[in-house]
């Protein structure tokens, strides 16, 4: 807990204390800003794995006047209290995160498919060509190349209105509100993420899509973009990787940036306490982070995260409580929990 929820793009759920009870509490959306703090205090290593809690709702697409149902905040993939790994090393690079990544997630598959084959076998075998290297994806040539048009220079003032103009040619359903952090995530997930069936990297994002990460002006697209990978497998993000943001000045001019994004899923606000941390000094960091629902549903083959949470989502979670009000509707049983022979 704490008086203000940072580390994400998220609305944070709100909560109180009697011991402070005028004072404005919300549960943690990541643990990132704490875990980069104990680097800044002297860890050079550090890592979590601990609950998270997002408050998100439903977000609507929209295209010309007719609303759609796109996003709901509550559904098979997405549950509002979560859990995550978090790691944090001074001195790596985004190329040491992503080879610590493909060894990592190599010997995860590998395992996971032995245990399969010797004691689970009512569970599908894990079917992933986990083999490094794994295949990049450079986020804004290869869109550019997959749409067939050029991005406008995302830095300029009309870059958003040029953005929604590529919408409306290739008959693109956007967001709301159609900001241009909405926008470009739209295009991803329209656009790459369906071509990552394998392990696959999509990498350098644009700048105002990482707020907490390095960046830099490519030189194949003249654009300002992050340091930072994204691991999809099977059209999922599984991994998010980064080199940290280091400069407090930078770091406040990507806060102040944020904050012209603001809606009601995306509440972010200029953390004075985390800008105040980093003029201390924060070596150049690496930071690492994974769902363990997202990754439990990869590894059993499961599309449904009910399968992988011993009480269900919030949905049926708030329904066992007593005195909750309301229908109370049971929860769906898990698929996965099977007797196995002895």
């Amino acid at each position: 807990m704490a008086s203000l929820a940072g580390g994400a793009v998220a609305r944070a759920f709100e909560t109180n204390a009697v011991e402070f009870p005028d004072r404005h509490i919300e549960l943690r959306t990541a643990p990132e800003l704490w875990l980069k703090r104990l680097i800044l205090g002297g860890f050079e290593k550090i890592f979590e794995i601990g609950p998270c809690f997002r408050n998100e709702g439903t977000v609507w697409s929209v295209r010309m006047e007719h609303p759609l149902k796109l996003f709901p905040g509550l559904d098979k993939t997405h549950n509002p209290e979560f859990t995550t790994c978090e790691f944090y090393a001074a001195y790596n690079s985004l190329e040491d995160l992503m080879a610590t990544s493909e060894q990592l997630f190599s010997d995860i598959c590998k395992r996971s498919q032995s245990l399969i084959s010797e004691r689970f076998a009512s569970l599908p075998p894990c079917d992933i060509k986990s083999d490094a290297p794994y295949q990049r994806l450079d986020f804004i040539p290869e869109l550019e190349s997959t749409m067939g048009l050029k991005l406008p220079d995302l830095k300029s003032r009309s870059a958003e209105a040029e953005v929604l103009e590529i919408f409306r040619k290739r008959s693109i359903r956007f967001p709301s509100p159609p900001r241009l952090p909405r926008l470009l995530d739209r295009l991803s997930s329209e656009y790459l993420e369906p071509r990552c069936t394998n392990p696959t990297w999509i990498m350098h994002h644009p700048e105002c899509l990482s707020p907490l990460s390095k960046s830099f002006i490519s030189r194949t697209t003249n654009q300002v973009v992050a340091a930072r990978a994204e691991l999809f497998i099977k059209g999922k993000e599984v991994v998010n990787t980064y080199e940290e943001e280091n400069s407090p000045f930078e770091q406040r001019r990507k806060f102040e940036e944020q904050v012209q994004y603001r809606d009601d899923e995306n509440r972010t606000e200029i953390d004075e306490s985390y800008i105040e941390a980093l003029e201390w000094g924060l070596p150049p960091t690496g930071g690492w982070g994974c769902g363990i629902d997202r990754l439990a549903m990869l590894l059993s083959g499961t599309d449904r995260i009910n399968d992988v949470l011993p009480f269900g989502n919030l949905r049926n979670v708030v329904s066992l409580g007593k005195g909750g009000g309301g229908k109370k509707t049971a929860p769906e049983p898990p698929q996965l929990i099977r007797k196995q022979p002895c």
